[in-house]
This record gives C-alpha cells, sequence and structure tokens, in this order.
C-alpha cells in the first residue's frame, strides 16, 4: 500500500495522520483531497508541502467525477473528510448530509470501480449514541443522538454494505473524542484553551457532568495505521483513549494547568440531544498490537503548550467561529 487518497487532510486529524505517514513511510505517496471548508488549513501541512511524495488537491469528495480521476493508480483511501461540529449540524444538517453520506457514497463507488485494496472509513463512538455503564462494543447497534452522529452512522452503514454486497475491502474506525495540535478552535479543548489565553470565559454545557473518552490526536493516527495495516476487511475498530472525565473535571484541569482561575467558567444551557456518556470497549484493536501511548495529562500540556506557541494561527481563525452560540 504505497500510493494513499487521504480525504480531509488539512482537517485536525487529517493533518496529523498524514505527517505521521510521511515521516514513518518515506516511500508512501499521499494525495490529499479538500475542500478546504471553514474547518480546513493548509497551514496545517506547511512543513509537508515541498514533500516529494505529497500533493494537495482541492475539491469535493461529493464530485465523483474528481473523485474517479484521483482514484486511479491508488491503493488505498482513507477518508477522513467529514462535517463534524455538533452544534453546527443542530443548526442546519444539510452540509453533514452531503458530505459524510453522499460524500462517502461517491468515494465507495469510486473504490469498487477502481480496483482500490482498502477503503478506511473514519468514524466515531458518536454513532452509538449515549450509555450509561459499560463500554460499547464494535457489534452494537447504532443509536446517534444528534444530526452529525446520524449522518457519520449512515456513511458507516454504506461502507459496510458496499463490502457485503461488492466486496470491497472496507474497515470502519470509531475513535473516541480526539484533542491535540491543530484542532480547529470551536471544539471543547482548544475553545478553552483560547479563550482561557484571552482572559475569556469558557462556555460549559449544564452542569458539566457529561462524560467523554480523550484520545491524544497522535495515538489515533497510529491507530489508523495499525488497522490500515493489520486490520481485517469488514471488521470495525473501535479506538478509545481510556481516559473518561467528566466536562466539568475537563474544564478546572484545563484551567489549573494554565494558572487560571474557575471564575472563567460560564455555565450555558445545554445542547438538544446532548449524549451522557460516551465510552468505548478498545480490546479488539489492542489484539493487532496497539494501543495509547500517550498519557493525558502530559498530552493536554503538550496541546496547552502548542496553542500558546501558535497564536497566529488561531486567532486568524477566531473570527469564523463566531457564528457559533454558547
Amino acid at each position: 500500500m504505497r500510493k494513499l487518497l487521504i480525504t480531509g487532510g488539512a482537517g485536525f486529524i487529517g493533518s496529523n495522520f498524514i505527517r505521521h505517514i510521511l515521516k514513518k513511510y518515506p516511500g508512501y505517496r499521499i494525495t490529499n483531497l479538500d475542500k478546504l471548508t471553514y474547518c480546513g488549513n493548509l497551514e496545517n501541512l506547511k512543513d509537508v508541502a515541498r514533500n516529494k511524495n505529497y500533493r494537495f488537491v482541492k475539491g469535493d469528495i461529493a464530485d465523483a467525477k474528481l473523485v474517479n480521476k484521483l482514484v486511479k493508480g491508488c491503493d488505498a483511501i482513507i477518508n477522513f473528510a467529514a462535517e463534524t461540529h455538533v452544534d453546527r449540524s443542530i443548526h442546519d444538517a444539510s452540509d453533514f448530509v452531503r458530505t459524510n453520506v453522499h460524500g462517502t457514497y461517491a468515494l465507495l463507488e469510486a473504490a469498487r470501480t477502481g480496483g482500490i485494496k482498502l477503503f478506511c472509513q473514519i468514524s466515531t463512538d458518536e454513532v452509538y449514541g449515549s450509555i450509561d455503564e459499560g463500554s460499547f462494543l464494535e457489534d452494537d447497534p447504532l443509536k446517534p443522538n444528534s444530526p452529525y452522529s446520524a449522518t457519520k452512522a449512515g456513511a458507516d452503514m454504506l461502507a459496510r454494505s458496499y463490502f457485503i454486497t461488492y466486496k470491497l475491502p472496507v474497515i470502519i474506525t470509531r475513535s473516541s473524542n480526539n484533542f491535540g495540535p491543530f484542532q480547529y478552535p470551536e471544539k471543547v479543548i482548544p475553545l478553552f484553551i483560547t479563550n482561557a489565553l484571552r482572559d475569556k470565559k469558557v462556555p460549559l454545557y449544564a452542569d458539566g457532568m457529561n462524560v467523554r473518552d480523550w484520545l491524544f490526536v497522535i495515538d489515533n493516527c497510529e491507530a489508523v495505521d495499525t488497522v490500515m495495516h493489520k486490520g481485517k476487511p469488514g471488521e470495525i475498530y473501535n479506538i478509545g483513549g481510556g481516559r473518561e472525565i467528566t466536562n466539568i473535571e475537563l474544564t478546572r484541569t484545563i484551567l489549573k494547568l494554565m494558572g487560571k482561575g474557575k471564575d472563567l467558567i460560564k455555565y450555558v444551557k445545554n445542547r438538544p440531544g446532548h449524549d451522557k456518556r460516551y465510552a468505548l470497549d478498545i480490546s479488539k484493536i489492542k489484539r493487532l498490537g496497539w494501543q495509547p501511548r500517550h498519557g493525558f495529562i502530559s498530552a493536554l500540556e503538550d496541546t496547552i503548550g502548542w496553542y500558546r506557541d501558535n497564536r497566529a494561527w488561531w486567532k486568524r481563525l477566531i473570527k469564523c467561529r463566531q457564528d457559533i452560540k454558547y
């Protein structure tokens, strides 16, 4: 698998994954297809832009003509491209349906007719819905509770159907909440960090008792790499960090690490359909030899340091974030 089409590679996880692959596999060639929506940023990859094994193509994964052209000669498609922000999907789900469902369909069709050796669909733990106790297994039923997670569940089902019907070698990964460098500052951790760096309030939904499992983005990149090379077509692999924490505890930890007081916390009205708790059983991917390498606190400290050292990167993006109401 030496030639990859990576979609959504100018985004948060995709850009980190491209950097990981180019460093670990210097003989691999990557085509990065990205529409460059508000959260796609070529500055995320400026350090690899001149790498002879990397090229960028601006375009939409729902553009079947373009996708069919790019697939020719590729060994694998890794589909990171997605609309992902739950709050935006609640306001208007149309872009989520177009990109997450129709875009995935266009990629699957191109893969089916293009002789692709692997189609890796990057999904989310949110497709399972909320769980009060225990952890989700890969074969648990999907019960998405937001327009975002519903479109991702739809994409998963499409991908699975192409394996069953057409024998397309599809693998699906479902990860817990990612955090780390280059994450667009509308997501909770970079939002809170960038607000705290400016001594602005951090908006915390309801009582802050919703629980999330946090995964450092580099660990997720290594997990996708593992699945790509060792996973079995037709299978789903959960990827989690093994660090469950309430949102209020997360908020207090960020503020403490930054030397800020709890007075920066602003409790805001809960969003509709807000899942109470996510948790993944990651036994299956561990059997492939992967497990998270980064401790939560040390990775969070590194992330805070990155945003502190790269103010110019995120300050240019703040204006685009203002239409999200908290």
